[in-house]
């Protein structure tokens, strides 16, 4: 008998590896502005300690795929557990920048992992009416790990300047960032042993030959009538298959799927070049910018997770309503205006080093040393940034940028704080829960698991760019200059779309195969 409850607890269960993703991706939000001062790093090495997870992500989506086909989709999500869990504990060890960046590359193997084999794994056992909303609970738990990462950190931050004995003997006080990267081994544990209770893939199992196993599982999430249908059509569609020889990267090259890879690599690349990942990883560094504080960046940080958090689960519910085009055209255009509003918002900051301004410095040696400087204002974050590094030096500018750039500008923070909060809800609401469930729908059974692979491994790739490069960007294009990039892009891609994107709500994945790939 069918059991729909069953369906989402399995989905739930797999979706934990979302969980874990957006906790490892997010979590080093609160970190970067510690380790840069403590190992005394450039922009671009600052860009590595985020980035190097993207990279190692993208080469793990490369191998994901195919192991999956290998090995079965279960196995794949218990191997991302146990790599989470070892990050995490060494990310928190670690002794120096380089073992910091070795444990976040392991990391990045769990996320590549993680990131396309759970909503691929869901979308296999999901019935076609719910499939939407099924594979979206991927998206909201990378949501949930991503608030809680930032919510974790605004906690450790607050925890470890209350002065407490407590605090001081954990060490809160003068390491509360490798505390931050700690706590993610909890659910990482967690994880690896929740998945004893998922079964594998049924299209998986009937790919290998194990019929009576695939009907088990169907019958589980689907009414019997529905679940023979469903493996008659796998049957069908993997006889058709059988016919195009070896399964590998070269098949994707067929005529036959130009269509839906030109398609699944579109979606990949807009997801990442309007800069969501800029904006998770970032997000205190980019309030700091509009000079509200330390403290005020982490607790803003805090509000980005959860409206990201919000408007998912409003995508949730509308994605097998309205379908996937018209939340992708209406998230992206809202990308795109939120992002050129905050182009606009930093364009108009401008920053006064005056007599005033010193004596609000709690350091009044820091203070003394800018009087040579008292009465310029400066019209670009550039120029006022330049100025102070020629005159404190780059290492002292760095330790109280947080408080000069409070002191200095002058910067409609309202609508710097309105533009990202509905850049991530346009994004939530839209392309990051969509381009999962159109990766498990749009490709043929036959090759899903090398298909997923590569558009993932170009997804992760623009994603390790953006993070890389976000702090160099900022430092040597301005926050304008920078945001208006992203704006323009998410124009392109917002053009690209409307003229691309089929819709495929409703249907079962061999239906879809049978329309767009003509099988």
């Amino acid at each position: 008998m069918a059991d729909p409850e069953g369906t989402v607890r399995t989905a739930l269960i797999a979706a934990l590896g979302g969980f874990l993703m957006g906790f490892d991706a997010s979590v080093i939000s609160g970190v970067v502005g510690f380790i840069e001062v403590e190992f005394s790093l450039g922009k671009i090495a600052l860009g590595w300690s985020v980035a190097s997870l993207a990279l190692a992500a993208t080469l793990a989506m490369l191998a994901a795929g195919p192991l999956s086909d290998r090995f079965g989709r279960k196995p794949i999500l218990r191997c991302a557990a146990i790599l989470f869990a070892i990050s995490a504990l060494a990310s928190a060890l670690a002794p120096s920048f380089a073992a910091l960046v070795v444990a976040r590359i392991i990391g990045g193997l769990g996320v590549g992992a993680a990131l396309i084999i759970a909503p691929m794994y869901i979308a296999e056992i999901a019935p076609a009416a719910s499939r939407g909303r099924m594979v979206s609970i991927n998206q909201l738990n990378i949501v949930v790990g991503i608030s809680v990462a930032f919510f974790s950190n605004y906690l450790i931050l607050k925890f470890g300047q209350s002065g407490s004995d407590l605090a001081r003997q954990l060490l809160l006080d003068s390491a509360s960032w490798r505390w931050m990267l700690g706590v993610e081994l909890l659910p990482a544990v967690l994880y690896f042993f929740c998945l004893r209770f998922v079964p594998e893939s049924p299209r998986w199992l009937a790919m290998h030959g194990n019929e009576d196993d695939a009907r088990r599982v169907l019958n589980r999430f689907n009414s019997r009538q529905q679940a023979e249908r469903e493996l008659l059509s796998i049957r069908q569609s993997l006889a058709a298959g059988a016919g195009h020889g070896r399964q590998g990267f070269r098949q994707l090259l067929e005529p036959t799927l130009r269509k839906v890879m030109v398609i699944g690599l579109v979606v990949a690349i807009l997801q990442q070049i309007t800069g969501i990942n800029a904006v998770f990883f970032y997000a205190p560094m980019i309030f700091e910018q509009s000079g509200i504080g330390t403290d005020a960046a982490f607790m803003q940080a805090v509000l980005v997770g959860l409206a990201n958090l919000v408007f998912t689960i409003v995508a949730m519910s509308l994605i097998d309503k309205l379908g996937r085009k018209p939340l992708l055209v209406f998230g992206v255009a809202g990308i795109a205006v939120c992002m050129l509003a905050l182009s606009w918002g930093f364009d108009q900051a401008s920053y006064t080093i005056d007599q005033a301004m010193l004596a609000t410095l709690p350091d009044p040696v820091l203070a003394a040393s800018l009087e040579s400087l008292a009465g310029t204002t400066y019209d670009t974050d550039l120029a006022f940034r330049f100025a102070l590094i020629e005159q404190l030096g780059e290492d002292r500018f760095l330790q109280a940028e947080s408080e000069l750039l409070k002191a200095a500008i002058n910067i409609p923070a309202g609508l710097i704080l309105v533009g990202i909060l509905g850049f991530v809800a346009c994004f939530a609401v839209s392309i990051g829960p969509v381009m999962w469930v159109l990766f498990s729908e749009l490709f043929p059974n036959r090759v899903r698991g090398v298909a997923i692979s590569v558009v993932g491994l170009v997804n992760s790739a623009v994603s390790f760019l953006v993070q890389l490069l976000f702090p160099w960007q900022l430092a040597n294009l301005g926050n304008a200059s920078t945001f208006m990039f992203y704006g323009i892009s998410a124009l392109v891609g917002l053009v690209l779309v409307i003229w691309l994107l089929p819709e495929t709500r409703g249907s079962t994945l061999e239906e879809l195969e049978t329309r767009l790939v003509g099988a």
